[in-house]
């Protein structure tokens, strides 16, 4: 694993966030799948904790020049929960959902190219939530604004639109 130009590594998983930690009801925790694709989906934590388990080990760059290399992550591949929910998919591009309002964009390409999952999992133990718990997508070779914590949605959408950090 390659540190990028200008990075500096570290033993910690920094805590970065634009906005306070959402306080998450799990009794009310909801995943949705919508937008430009066959049937809308919503999913409960305890339907994708039954889905096939896929770990990941890669680095985890942050654009504010920490590296930690050496990361276990364990969750589902994105591709194989798309393809689980029976659905047709009819735009290439994402706005990815989270709790507390950020959004970011990218491909569903990019998604299934670089074996992306949604996290439960690192390093062998839950995620907390100041690290995105109770689940974050994890984006292999894209640096962490990408790998959204606290994901609730993925929104397939005809044109590509700007997220919180592109805007």
């Amino acid at each position: 694993m390659k540190i990028p130009p200008g990075q500096i590594t570290t033993n910690k998983l920094p805590v970065m966030t634009f906005g306070s930690i959402p306080q998450i009801n799990m009794s009310t925790w909801e995943f949705k799948i919508f937008g430009t694709i066959s049937k809308e989906i919503i999913l409960k934590l305890s339907d994708l904790q039954k889905l096939p388990k896929y770990e990941i080990q890669s680095a985890f760059h942050c654009v504010t020049q920490w590296s930690r290399m050496n990361n276990t992550w364990e969750g589902i591949l994105v591709s194989k929960l798309i393809e689980s929910c029976n659905i047709q998919v009819f735009s290439d591009n994402i706005m990815v959902h989270c709790y507390g309002g950020y959004t970011t964009n990218i491909h569903y390409s990019t998604l299934t190219k670089h074996k992306a999952i949604l996290a439960f999992k690192h390093d062998k133990t839950m995620l907390k939530p100041e690290h995105g718990g109770p689940l974050r997508l994890i984006v292999p070779e894209r640096y962490a604004w990408k790998s959204a914590k606290w994901i609730n949605g993925l929104e397939f959408i005809k044109e590509n639109k700007a997220g919180f950090w592109e805007s």
